[in-house]
């Protein structure tokens, strides 16, 4: 799996933090996604793609490999 994320299309929602926080961090300035690994162990797979899936702006991309 590989993730990708749109920063300039985030709306800062946190979701994606909330559900995978060994993927995903915030911005302190301004709440702003941070990849925090573009290949995560396939025990974070499950919570990428429910990130994805309850991302408001769209904003994150999983490419299977």
């Amino acid at each position: 799996m590989r993730v990708e994320v749109d920063v300039p299309k985030c709306v800062a929602s946190g979701q994606c933090v909330m559900i995978a926080p060994g993927v995903f961090d915030q911005r302190d300035d301004d709440g702003l996604v941070v990849l925090l690994d573009d290949h995560p162990a396939p025990e974070h797979h499950e919570g990428v793609r429910e990130s994805v899936a309850v991302c408001p702006a769209a904003a994150i991309r999983v490419a299977e490999q």
